[in-house]
Formats: structure tokens, sequence, C-alpha cells
């Protein structure tokens, strides 16, 4: 039986930024390649690589000193490993992840279900009634679902992005 790598969950902040991004960038970089295999080269540039690009601002936007969103960074061993944001709806009772990643180097090895636990338990002591997290339905994003299907994220509406490329 595989037995889970000790990490530490340390609340994260801008000092932090490089780090995760580099995280962001190696993890999120074969997930950018299926997009662009399955859409092919035209659709990818035009309707899928603005949105790629911009995930960079939108890690950068989660310190911002109004950010709705709580982020921790993932430690093992003294290294940063990856990260997760969380966002805390008081009102509808509902906790939603956010942006996250894990260092490449580090998958399977049972950090991904400890994250989403240690996620979910953040949104059970804050009064959380529900907890949300959406992810893609590609072939790359696979195992990030069954990471958060390990973690009881068992209720699923499955959704589908259809393009099409136009041409004179």
């Amino acid at each position: 039986m595989k037995k889970d790598l000790d990490i530490q969950f340390i609340v994260a902040s801008k000092v932090d930024l490089d780090d995760l991004e580099e995280i962001r960038a190696k993890a999120f970089q074969p997930i950018f390649d299926s997009f662009k295999n399955i859409l092919g080269d035209t659709i990818y540039e035009h309707a899928q690589l603005p949105e790629d690009m911009a995930q960079q601002a939108m890690l950068k936007a989660l310190f911002d000193e109004q950010t709705i969103w709580h982020t921790w960074k993932v430690v093992a061993h003294e290294k940063t490993i990856g990260f997760i944001s969380i966002r805390l709806d008081k009102a509808a009772q509902v906790g939603e992840i956010g942006l996250n990643a894990i260092d490449p180097d580090f998958s399977n090895k049972g950090i991904g279900t400890q994250m989403y636990h240690f996620a979910v338990e953040v949104m059970k002591k804050a009064g959380m009634k529900v907890a949300t997290v959406a992810t893609g339905g590609d072939p790359a994003h696979r195992p990030a679902r069954e990471a958060y299907r390990k973690a009881g994220f068992v209720v699923e509406i499955p959704s589908v992005w259809m393009c099409q490329e136009l041409t004179d």
C-alpha cells in the first residue's frame, strides 16, 4: 500500500509567488498541450490560448489585498511542492476549491487527495455546507478528477465545450 508523503499546509503570501508560478507553469503545461492537441492550432490560438495565458495573472491575483481567496502552499521536506486556493461564500455556505497545482515531480504520491481533504476540512470548520470544485473533462485532467473523487467529490455535472473553426 502506498504511503502518503508527509506534507504541511502553510498560508502562502506574495513572497511565495515565484515558487508557486514555477509549479503552476510546470503542472499545467501538459494540460495546455492537451488542449492544443484536441482543438488544433487555429481554435487553440483564438479560443483557448488567451485563457491559458491569463492563468498566471489569476495566480498573482490570489494575493491582491481585496482577494476573496485563501491560499496555502504545500510543503514537504521544507520545499514548496504545490498550492491550493479556497473561496468561502459564507452567505451561501459554499466553499470552492480554485486554482491549485502540485509539482509533477511529486505526482502519484497521494498529495492531491491530502490537499483536497485539507480544503474540505477548512470549509467544514468555516461552516460551509457544500464543497465544490470544477475541472476539465479532457484526458490531461484525469489525475485531478481521480484525486477529487478520492477526496469525496462524487456528485458531478458533466459539461462539454464545443468549438468550430470558421472559414471563408
